[in-house]
């Protein structure tokens, strides 16, 4: 199983290549220049691995929620090197992404995801571990002010509470103060997550044709033509 997996939803821009058992990362800090950084992170591990484009099984990318232009960023690489190559696409999504990175480290099998989605407001969700070790959604993801995030009533108190919307909102803690115990390391979504996400989906065949490669940003007032912005980025 070979899969090439990307995210620029966020300031962490990032590739990951999984052959088998084996992961190769690139992984750099940028305030902006993610355009210009995610093509060469691209070619430096495919070059370093001995692998074509061709040559792999599927791309996976951080569809998003996250920075308008970084999840359109993405989506648009992702149609671009998978039409190129005729490869199928698995969108991964970034609070997902963070979540796994939450379950690698903290023992417990519950967490709540809450990214800065700036104007005032926090992209969040609820997950949980799934027996495979993987983070599934346990309700849908969301986009609201910081005040309105809420765990489900049937989950303990304690929870763990990660991403930048913490550090961004003290207000989160002072909301669901008790009902979540905010991780004091700001997780952001990177691509070898979105890699080990999308191995399961590659292996039962639930992957996309190229064209689908499209961002989710979660606000209503962008969400409604999602198409359209990709298709003004589709390279020619």
């Amino acid at each position: 199983m070979r899969i090439l997996a990307l995210d620029t939803a966020t300031e962490n821009c990032s590739v990951a290549l999984l052959i088998g058992h084996r992961l190769s990362t690139r992984e750099e800090r940028l305030p902006r220049g993610h355009a210009e950084r995610i093509l060469p992170m691209v070619d430096e591990l495919l070059t370093e691995s001995g692998t074509a484009l061709r040559g792999l099984d599927a791309i996976a990318y951080g569809r998003g929620p996250g920075a308008f232009t970084g999840v359109r960023l993405a989506a648009s690489i992702t149609q671009g090197l998978a039409f190129g190559a005729g490869l199928p696409v698995v969108p991964v999504s970034d609070l997902r992404a963070v979540a796994q990175r939450a379950f690698d480290t903290l023992p417990g099998p519950r967490v709540l995801v809450c990214s800065d989605a700036r104007m005032q407001e926090v992209y969040w969700a609820c997950f949980e571990r799934a027996t495979d070790g993987l983070a599934a959604p346990a309700g849908e993801e969301q986009v609201s002010a910081p005040a309105e995030v809420s765990l489900p009533a049937r989950w303990p108190d304690g929870t763990p509470g990660v991403g930048s919307g913490f550090a961004a909102y003290p207000v989160l803690v002072r909301t669901l103060a008790g009902r979540v115990s905010p991780w004091p390391e700001t997780l952001l979504p990177r691509a070898a997550e979105i890699a080990r996400l999308a191995q399961p989906e590659v292996v039962a065949g639930r992957v996309l044709p190229a064209d689908q490669a499209v961002p989710v940003y979660l606000r209503n007032e962008v969400a409604r033509s999602p198409a359209a912005a990709v298709i003004k980025l589709t390279p020619g």
